[in-house]
């Protein structure tokens, strides 16, 4: 019997029934055999993670960091372009005053949908210069990357299609991998249940809230697009997602590909009619580079009759592009929250045939919904709902990196040039040139901004969007042998779960506490790791795919502080040793005698370890002492002596020594092309912005301001003059000085380590108690203190000595600090959001503001979103402020260092306060930064900031600017150690 129930339930996931199926509109041209392997890699598609703001009902893209970004491959067109298309069309007429005109372009702006500036930048933006290719290469990779960006879902269902197809014809199960095998089996059932919702919505749209919405994508669309989304935030989330991210997720991805289906059939209607009234029986086309071409000449028509004031006509034309309104937050989850009720209904899961045995097969939903409490005090009491999968679902995860297509890919050719807030970057993915993440006022001050005055940013993206790379294919192979063999070395994660301690056989309760707390403990080390193992499989997995192409770019957009982003969220320059050691330039350059000094210098800095903080001369010297290991690791990376494993990052570093090997092996090395990015850092960059906005003689020479025959290392530093202070107290009688004692058990114990972490996030306005649990969680490392209380007064000591070492030695860091802080509490206290310009011109508005709930019944559960009130956050405004200022200021160095680079003729990549080059050009590179962070601090920046403090809030009384000292800006050119 049990044998009977298991075939059955395995059997009904894989039935087959034409008629049922909701065939996919076949929008798209079919690709070619090349670029389907380039789009799906034998796979089904996995299409996730857009950062979801509930803070507001405009939706905002790339959120940071993080795992939480989404892709709508198709339904950018709409969301980019009716907006833009309304701007093109005012910028090209004389609107004469009509405010009916004004009406309809207001019409665009409001319905969020844009398609026809795409359509504009795709004609008119030229081949870039300098991509060393072809127009007709760069013309057939354009094509390409168009179809990567706009085929996604249409590729994802009629692959399910396909296989289900194939299973009926052959009755028999395709062999695929185990993941995509689970989802071909939810597909069908999932499909059927959506269809019989839609069949029914008409009849139940009373009761029904989400009914109007569920009739706009075929059944099929919806099923891939519900399963993935979901799939995907499990993935990069631990194996549980709260419903209201997952909901609104997939609301979004519902509601976008709706709309480019309705853009495709209204056009198709639209180019229809025309055929008709022209007599003209030229087949409708669905493919996107003519439909670019159509909407060109309706851009053309439509300006021409604005022109002509013919405004009924332009009316018509607006109406029958501009057809519906977007869905609202509510909607979104609706639909998103039915949808997800409706896979928990319909996806099952059981072990593998050969696991079953005698014994009844364990079938079980792959979804569950469940409710748990928040543990934040302050909202003790309230609970979330979150969606969790069957752990051998979980399992799976880990290895579906390989079979996904992931959002944002970088592009085959270079971006869009940015002209507007969303305009520029990828061709047809959403794409802003802001992450502003639902901050209305931050949105709106980019959009309101003239042109003009963003120019000077929107050439430092388009710049750092130029930059073409490559997969460097020997790190990758080295990457792929040892996550094969399980990991464990060069920072990859372990592959194998730590173990779960067996329950002792005791009825002592304090034995019981204990192994209940080390089974938390385990739970939550393989909790960590399978997220890991699941971040690198999704590195991998890009690399994989990009490893064949001769080059590749990343767009870039800025975050609310003007900081820059490639918007590709995962194999990027700003990620982890793995990323950087597989991504390289693409274009060569020899490395020339220069080069090849830099080269050696850039091994050492990578392999750290102390030998960073040595001079120029000690780090080639270390480089020159190890050569022997250097050719080594190049030849035998994983056989041989293994010295590069020791590096602080040992995949840049290992291809590092696979390049200068071959340089110093060659009969002529200074001719050896070279395809590695050199790093120039700053020397705790923050402290130096602060040190060269207070003129502070001190803090310049600290933090290498200052030339000297040796890099300063402010870490060892303040260490220093931790110590010193100690030793004073030590002496001291504890019966008098209560610190005496702490200082005694604390001497042996300051090094540069113990107080790195502070100073560093000194700049971030670190406070007292966040020093504290910094050093406390560095002396509990150690094992140095074993009695908790004693720990606890030692790190209170030592965080109190450290934050006045600082204060000492930055006293005007610290001055400018507690003004830029007093100043904002100033306008905070006003129910104001702190606002200024950066020196290149871009708005920045803080986006720190109370949340308000709001209420939403769904199908599953009721949500609580969050949305922005009018009301600021005081205190946040105020602490935030100085950090967000200097952030600012290190974009800006960053974009004006990387335009000079690029009129100087260099390739440029920056990482915030990391610039890199060619080995050859560095020492261009290494003149131009200086010259440009003493252009930027020639600037009155603080009395700017406080001109337009005033100029905003005449009323207010702010602050008098704090003092500043006498250290020569200029002295700054002539420091070898500044960026080094």
């Amino acid at each position: 019997m049990w044998r009977n129930l298991a075939r059955q339930s395995s059997t009904r996931n894989f039935k087959f029934s034409t008629s049922k199926v909701s065939q996919p509109t076949n929008f798209l041209k079919k690709i070619t055999s090349l670029e389907t392997q380039t789009l799906l890699d034998s796979s089904y598609p996995f299409l996730g993670f857009r950062r979801t703001s509930f803070l507001s009902s405009q939706k905002s893209n790339q959120g940071q960091s993080n795992f939480t970004q989404s892709i709508y491959p198709v339904g950018v067109l709409t969301s980019r372009s009716y907006a833009s298309a309304a701007e093109a069309i005012a910028s090209e007429s004389d609107l004469s005053g009509s405010e009916e005109v004004q009406e309809l372009i207001d019409q665009f702006n409001e319905n969020g949908v844009s398609m026809l500036d795409s359509s504009s930048m795709l004609n008119k933006q030229p081949k870039k210069k300098g991509t060393g290719m072809g127009t007709a290469k760069y013309y057939m990779l354009k094509r390409r990357q168009i179809k990567i960006e706009t085929e996604a879902w249409e590729q994802a269902a009629k692959e399910y299609q396909d296989l289900l197809a194939d299973m009926c014809e052959q009755k028999l199960a395709p062999n695929l991998p185990y993941v995509k095998s689970l989802f071909l089996g939810w597909f069908e059932p999932l499909r059927d249940a959506i269809a019989k919702d839609q069949a029914t919505a008409h009849d139940k749209w009373k009761h029904m809230t989400y009914a109007p919405y569920f009739n706009n994508l075929p059944a099929d669309m919806m099923a891939v697009i519900t399963m993935h989304k979901l799939v995907g935030l499990l993935m990069t989330n631990a194996g549980e997602v709260r419903v209201v991210q997952a909901a609104c997720q997939i609301g979004e991805a519902i509601e976008n590909e709706a709309r480019i289906q309705s853009f495709f059939k209204s056009t198709k209607k639209k180019n229809a009619t025309d055929n008709n009234l022209e007599g003209d029986s030229e087949p409708l086309t669905n493919d996107p580079e003519k439909l670019i071409k159509e909407q060109e000449k309706l851009k053309k028509r439509v300006t021409s009759l604005i022109k002509k004031q013919k405004l009924q006509q332009v009316r018509g034309i607006v109406k029958g592009h501009v057809d519906s309104k977007p869905w609202g937050q509510d909607a979104l989850v609706k639909v998103g929250c039915r949808l997800i009720q409706l896979l928990m209904e319909t996806a099952y899961i059981q072990p593998p045939v050969d696991q079953l045995g005698d014994s009844p097969p364990d079938i079980r939903p792959a979804f569950v919904h469940t409710l748990k409490s928040f543990t934040k005090e302050a909202l003790k009491g309230r609970r979330y709902g979150v969606i969790e999968c069957d752990p051998l679902v979980r399992k799976g995860l880990e290895k579906t990196g390989r079979h996904m297509i992931i959002p944002y890919m970088p592009m085959l050719v270079p971006p869009l040039n940015w002209r507007g807030y969303n305009r520029g970057g990828h061709f047809f993915l959403p794409s802003y040139v802001m992450r502003t993440h639902g901050a209305r006022q931050q949105r709106e001050s980019i959009k309101m901004t003239p042109r003009s005055q963003l120019e000077p940013v929107f050439q430092a993206l388009d710049t750092l969007g130029s930059t073409k790379w490559r997969v460097n294919k020997r790190i990758l192979g080295v990457i792929d042998r040892m996550w094969a063999s399980g990991g464990c070395l060069a920072g990859l994660v372990d592959q194998e779960d730590v173990p779960l301690p067996e329950k002792p056989n005791t009825d002592d309760e304090t034995e019981i506490k204990k192994w209940k707390w080390k089974v938390k403990t385990a739970k939550k080390q393989n909790s960590e790791k399978h997220s890991q193992r699941c971040d690198i499989e999704l590195k991998l997995s890009v690399a994989r795919k990009m490893k064949d192409e001769e080059g590749f770019y990343y767009p870039h957009n800025l975050d609310f502080r003007g900081r820059a982003y490639p918007m590709h969220p995962y194999l990027n320059h700003l990620g982890s040793d793995l990323c950087r050691g597989v991504l390289e330039f693409e274009e060569g350059h020899p490395l020339g005698k220069a080069g090849l000094h830099w080269l050696k210098i850039h091994l050492a800095n990578l392999y750290a370890g102390g030998v960073d903080k040595l001079s120029y001369e000690g780090r080639v010297a270390f480089t020159e002492n190890h050569l022997d290991d250097i050719f080594d690791s190049a030849d035998r990376p994983l056989e041989g002596r293994r010295w590069w494993l020791g590096a602080e990052d040992p995949f840049q570093c290992l291809a590092t020594c696979i390049n200068l090997s071959e340089a110093l092996r060659s009969p002529s090395p200074e001719s050896t092309i070279s395809h590695i990015p050199v790093h120039m850092d700053g020397s705790c960059n923050g402290l130096q912005h602060y040190a060269a906005l207070g003129r502070d003689k001190l803090g310049a020479a600290a933090v290498n301001l200052v030339g000297g025959d040796k890099p300063a290392d402010v870490y060892s530093g303040i260490a220093a003059r931790v110590l010193e202070i100690m030793r004073a107290d030590a002496d001291k009688d504890p019966a008098t000085y209560p610190y005496a004692s702490c200082a005694r058990l604390l001497i042996n114990q300051v090094d540069r380590k113990l107080v790195k972490q502070t100073v560093m996030t000194s700049v971030y306005g670190v406070t007292y108690i966040g020093a504290r649990d910094q050093i406390k969680k560095r002396l509990k490392e150690r094992c140095a203190i074993e009695d908790d209380s004693k720990l606890f007064g030692a790190a209170c000591y030592a965080a109190k000595t450290t934050l006045t070492a600082l204060g000492e030695m930055f006293e005007a860091a610290r001055s400018i600090m507690s003004w830029l802080g007093e100043c904002a509490k100033v306008i905070a206290s006003e129910n104001q959001a702190v606002r200024w310009t950066t020196p290149l011109g871009l708005p920045v508005v803080q986006p720190y503001r109370q949340l308000g709930r709001h209420l939403i019944r769904t199908s599953l559960q009721t949500l609580a979103l969050q949305r922005e009130t009018d009301k600021v956050m005081v205190k946040r405004q105020r602490t935030a402020f100085p950090p967000n200022f200097v952030h600012s200021l290190d974009g800006s160095h960053m974009m004006m260092t990387a335009v000079a680079c690029k009129r100087a003729g260099l390739s440029f990549a920056g990482v915030h306060d990391s610039y890199w080059t060619h080995a050859c050009d560095v020492d261009k590179m290494n003149r131009i930064l200086r010259e440009k962070f003493v252009e930027l601090y020639e600037q009155p920046i603080l009395e700017d900031l406080l001109a337009s403090f005033q100029k905003q809030f005449p009323k207010l009384n702010f602050p008098p600017l704090p003092e500043r000292g006498d250290f020569d800006l200029r002295d700054v050119l002539e420091s070898p150690y500044f960026f080094n």
